[in-house]
């Protein structure tokens, strides 16, 4: 997405993932660099950790330098936005005139370019590879270039399956409560919780072994070393509890008070 001046022009055509499409971009094109500036990227959670663990950052040090909270007007659920450098381009604060700094832990969308992803609203057991559209600026030259790919030769090229995997769980939280009436509304706490599973996940796991969270709940052993050791499981892990804890579906078990 850019900003007002400079917005996209968006092909009202909902493309698969067979379909081809020529694209490529490289420092020789003119425009190399244009699409990370002046832009709004929403961060998914394994955005976050890739990121902050490239930097050598906690889960809050890189929330409170690099990104800006935000709350989705349609799902009234918390999430962040990337920080743009106060400068007259409103840069990405990865980019450089010779491209990106962390390029091999760049957020989902920028892998996505030139593609925009549209979920639907959640339907259960739904048989559906999503759809895509074309963000075509125009600035962009990529589109001239002779490179041709199917959407999802594209998407593996870009390494996009990867992160559609891990932040699967996630992506149907979101879409599951943008399904809900406007009028249903969480809890202050519930967002708290949300945000705290989502993006701060050093925090969360001090939330998971240093509060009574293995008090209340009834998590074995072998759940609870992978978890302890792996941020993936642990990202993993606290999906599944938001969505027992948001919408009652899974197997979480409080421990008996008896």
């Amino acid at each position: 997405m850019t900003d007002q001046d400079n917005m996209a022009q968006i092909a009202p055509m909902r493309v698969g993932l067979k379909n081809h499409f020529k694209f490529k971009c490289h420092p020789g094109v003119s425009c190399f660099t244009k699409c990370c500036r002046g832009i709004n990227i929403i961060l998914t959670p394994y955005d976050v950790i890739l990121l902050k663990n490239r930097l050598g950052l906690s889960s809050e040090e890189f929330l409170a330098i690099y990104t800006e909270p935000h709350i989705m007007e349609k799902t009234d659920l918390p999430v962040v936005t990337l920080k743009l450098l106060d400068d007259e381009q409103q840069s990405c604060p990865f980019v450089r005139d010779d491209g990106c700094i962390v390029y091999q832990d760049r957020p989902t969308t920028c892998r996505y370019y030139p593609l925009g992803v549209a979920a639907l609203t959640h339907k259960e057991g739904a048989d559906d590879e999503g759809f895509y559209f074309f963000v075509d600026e125009a600035h962009c030259r990529g589109f001239e270039e002779d490179q041709e790919l199917t959407v999802a030769e594209w998407r593996k090229d870009q390494g996009v399956d990867r992160h559609d995997d891990i932040n699967a769980e996630w992506t149907d939280l979101v879409v599951r409560k943008r399904s809900f009436p406007a009028n249903i509304k969480l809890t202050e706490q519930s967002k708290q919780m949300f945000f705290l599973a989502s993006y701060n996940i050093d925090k969360f796991r001090e939330f998971v072994f240093s509060s009574s969270f293995l008090e209340r709940y009834d998590i074995d052993a072998a759940t609870q070393e992978k978890i302890k050791a792996d941020e993936i499981e642990l990202l993993n892990f606290g999906m599944r509890w938001l969505k027992f804890i948001l919408y009652k579906i899974g197997d979480f078990k409080l421990k008996s008070t008896d």
